[in-house]
């Protein structure tokens, strides 16, 4: 009776995690809509926006700066990145 009901609660909270539901800031498409959509998502659906974009003199990289906070720009592999 205890293992069935132990089961049951494995189960069951097993079925509130969505497979493939996370996503690492460095697998997102290069683009700042998915920028901000995965930063949303992660904000726990409360909206992220870009509070303005510059220029980094020296790399040319442009650099964003979110809501959040932080700061995010991309590699030369066009990966996000903190910075």
């Amino acid at each position: 009776m205890i293992f069935t009901a132990v089961l049951k609660i494995y189960f069951m909270s097993q079925a509130f995690v969505k497979e493939n539901e996370e996503q690492l800031l460095n697998e997102l498409p290069p683009s700042v809509t998915a920028l901000i959509y995965y930063l949303t998502r992660e904000n726990n659906g409360i909206r992220v926006y870009e509070k303005k974009m510059a220029r980094d003199l020296e790399t040319g990289r442009e650099i964003h700066v979110m809501s959040n906070g932080l700061s995010y720009s991309k590699d030369d592999q066009g990966k996000w990145y903190i910075i």
